[in-house]
């Protein structure tokens, strides 16, 4: 007989954070028999960067994935409970996955550039809800590569491939072709764990930039990383929600014994 999922009191941090971009009630994600989510709730806060860490196989992927839906592509998949995004649940029947991934679009753990020009890997998007002014295309394609911090590095080449650019320049891409369907969330799925020191700072510093308009939510394996770039921290083990603090007391003085554990370098 399995024990019952803990009761995760968020921190007085997490509660007096202002509004609520996600809220996530009972969620239970099955794949086929395997319990991958065991009642996870939490209430992720706007304009805030949220760190989620375990390790490996704990659920916090999973868990981003639920977030947009992207769950919904796995046949065996069977989730329950709710996700609100701004008040609407997003896993009612009438709403569509791929509207709802233009207000929370994703970045993967790899860089996935397009096999086209820089200019259409960030313009995609925008064509694809409707947009073909070339004058306002220009606009958006502009102003993305400016919050992606990487305007001044292709400025100039704009048509060549976009897999000319470094692995960090490619992450930057993506991530620029995420915020020009300007979306309420940016999900972000360990986006510097396959880049140098160099290129990993340069993606922490633009997480920072970002959350002055969007809502971020980063899986993690690197601690030290959630430490520097989230403000709050959510970890999880074996498909639980297990404490959901603000990162710095998250970090020094944890609430659970598990998450002392784990941080301090005792399992994980």
């Amino acid at each position: 007989m399995t024990s019952p999922p803990p009761i995760v009191t968020p921190g007085a941090g997490v509660r007096d954070a202002g509004p609520t971009a996600l809220a996530v009630h009972d969620l239970t994600v099955h794949y086929g028999p395997k319990m991958a989510l065991d009642h996870v709730s939490a209430e992720l806060p706007e304009r805030r960067v949220t760190a989620l860490i375990g390790p490996s196989g704990c659920g916090k992927s999973t868990f981003l994935r639920c977030l947009n839906r992207m769950n919904d592509h796995i046949r065996s998949v069977s989730i329950t409970g709710s996700v609100h995004l701004h008040g609407e649940d997003i896993y009612a029947p009438e709403v569509d996955p791929i509207l709802l991934r233009r207000r929370v679009g994703m970045v993967f753990q790899k860089s996935n550039p397009f096999p086209k020009s820089i200019f259409e890997n960030v313009a995609f998007g925008p064509r694809i809800h409707g947009v073909t002014d070339p004058v306002r295309l220009r606009e958006v394609v502009e102003r993305s590569l400016h919050q992606a911090a990487l305007w001044e590095e292709v400025s100039d080449r704009l048509d060549s491939s976009a897999l000319s650019l470094s692995g960090g320049q490619q992450q930057r891409l993506c991530i620029a072709r995420a915020l020009a369907v300007e979306p309420e969330v940016l999900l972000m799925d360990e986006p510097a764990s396959a880049l140098d020191p160099i290129a990993t700072a340069k993606i922490e510093e633009l997480i920072h930039e970002l959350k002055a308009d969007y809502t971020v939510i980063i899986v993690t394996h690197n601690m030290q990383q959630a430490a520097r770039v989230s403000d709050f921290t959510a970890y999880f083990f074996l498909g639980r929600l297990i404490e959901f603090d603000t990162t710095q007391r998250l970090f020094t003085t944890p609430s659970r014994q598990e998450t002392e554990d784990y941080i301090t370098g005792r399992f994980g």
